[in-house]
């Protein structure tokens, strides 16, 4: 087995790290498969850093930092545009990557670069970004000007559901503003990250400003208690997100960590349910449903449950599940063998607790791919939140019904969920629409809108225990995470100093 830094895992690589601009060698005694979800078979190996290999990648990103972190906002920035023109014309071959690991489907892996090339194309706007702040004349002859500087060295803890987003999101915010930026993606799609390494080096980028270092939770660890990493973003499960947030803070980082989600489209009697069918089956089943913004509860009207159940139910045994790989396919497999066990679990609960299966996904089998990790869209009727599947986070392609009386009801059934990362509201009346948007409890809102991750120059972040921290991810809100501001207060009290027609030593010095 040979060992690569970046590029594709393959049945003969191991992904490796890439530390101080190069691929390095990796301790082969700690590393982790990588599957093709599609067939079921381990396709390479990725290394698992050990403490030498955290320790060497920290100093090298402390070391380029403050370089970096030096370097005039108009070099950092020509930075951030070629990195912009590689990051566009090398989107196929990062979303072919990320459909081979993921399982996702091309044309959505594709999408997901481009959601990442909007924050890029954001963080490309540094120096309207990195502006401060002046009052003239705060007393007689006294200014007051507010800077922002860099925090040093940042770490990005990304999730296997969005290989290459998410670490879009986090970087070149945290880059354009002068720090230095340690990935440690998931262990089970890792060559993505691999890919935007490379990709930073050709634009530009000093060696060490952006390091990937592949690791499991002792590689979190390491760099969670680590005194010279500044600040953690994180993105994954509540009980993990929660865990980052207690370890990394109590160290005194900067930490945000964005958890788990549940989230509710609730349809009222007057959508439009072809409309809204359409929507729903999109964004519960797209992704195979992993996606922290999934829709995975429908809330539905009594009046016009059964009409939407029975559009819903069409829509769902007509989805196309096959490998990300296949032009036609709507939705691929889930991520491992042990999500599908999961998922088809919860599946099974709610059938057990008298929920009623309209479409069963269970034992989908996909011709020969009969290994592959597939689930079936699933649609279950009749959900009440005293059910497991409605309490957990299924993250897998399944929509839960749940039918109430009216707008208030649903309102009060999405603030009593633990969980308020995104929600939308499917009406054709704007009276019902703003009612909605000011009394949910939700960090993000979509009206006719599926999924509403908002675009990159507002900012994502849930409510509740859906983020922990006070911050959310890019946009203004990440230019302030990845910053902390000085204030100066100067005066220049006048002096006469006479005209000279020579050079007079100190007064030249």
């Amino acid at each position: 087995m040979t060992t690569t830094a970046p590029g594709t895992a393959t049945a003969t690589t191991l992904v490796g790290h890439w530390i101080d601009g190069a691929g390095v060698p990796v301790d082969q005694t700690r590393t982790a498969p990588v599957f093709n979800p599609a067939t079921g078979a381990e396709i390479g190996r990725v290394a698992l850093a050990n403490q030498s290999e955290t320790a060497a990648a920290v100093s090298s990103a402390v070391a380029a930092q403050l370089t970096w972190g030096a370097l005039s906002i108009g070099k950092r920035a020509g930075v951030l545009f070629r990195f912009r023109e590689l990051l566009a014309a090398h989107a196929d071959e990062l979303a072919a990557v990320i459909s081979r690991e993921h399982g996702k489907v091309f044309s959505d892996a594709r999408g997901e670069v481009a959601r990442g090339l909007e924050v890029v194309e954001y963080a490309c706007g540094l120096p309207q970004l990195m502006k401060g702040e002046l009052s003239d004349e705060a007393a007689t002859g006294i200014e007051v000007f507010t800077t922002r500087e860099p925090l040093g060295v940042v770490v990005g803890i990304t999730p296997f559901n969005f290989p290459a987003m998410v670490p879009l999101w986090m970087s070149p915010v945290a880059i354009a503003t002068g720090n230095a930026f340690i990935l440690k993606p998931s262990e089970r799609d890792p060559s993505a990250a691999n890919v935007l390494a490379r990709l930073w080096q050709q634009a530009g980028l000093p060696d060490g400003v952006f390091t990937v270092l592949h690791g499991d939770k002792d590689t979190v660890t390491a760099l969670l208690e680590h005194p010279d990493v500044a600040a953690v973003s994180f993105v994954g499960s509540t009980p993990i997100a929660r865990h980052v947030h207690a370890t990394a803070t109590a160290t005194g980082k900067r930490v945000q960590a964005l958890g788990g989600a549940k989230n509710h489209g609730v349809i009222l009697a007057d959508a439009d349910l072809e409309d809204a069918a359409d929507h729903l089956t999109a964004a519960a089943f797209g992704s195979a449903g992993e996606r922290c913004m999934a829709l995975s509860v429908a809330v539905v009207t009594d009046e016009v449950a059964d009409e939407l159940v029975s559009l819903l139910a069409d829509r769902a045994r007509a989805v196309k599940v096959a490998p990300g790989d296949q032009p036609d396919a709507d939705m691929g497999p889930v991520i491992t063998a042990a999500a599908k066990e999961r998922i088809e679990g919860l599946i099974s609960s709610a059938e057990r607790e008298g929920a009623d299966l309209v479409v069963d996904g269970r034992g989908l089998q996909v011709e020969g791919h009969e290994e592959g990790f597939f689930v079936g869209p699933t649609l279950i009727d009749n959900v009440s939140p005293e059910h497991q599947v409605y309490r957990e986070e299924v993250f897998g392609p399944v929509l839960d019904i749940v039918r109430v009386s009216g707008l208030d009801e649903a309102i009060e059934l999405v603030n009593a969920n633990p969980y308020g990362n995104g929600t939308a509201i499917f009406t054709a009346s704007g009276a019902a629409a703003r009612e909605y948007r000011r009394r949910v409890k939700v960090g993000m809102v979509g009206v006719n809108v599926p999924i509403p991750v908002p675009v990159a120059w507002h900012s994502f972040g849930g409510w509740k225990d859906s983020l922990f921290g006070d911050s959310p991810i890019y946009g203004p809100e990440g230019v302030n995470f990845y910053t902390r501001p000085k204030v100066t207060t100067q005066r220049w009290p006048a002096r006469a100093v006479a005209a000279s027609f020579h050079f007079s030593g100190d007064s030249e010095k």
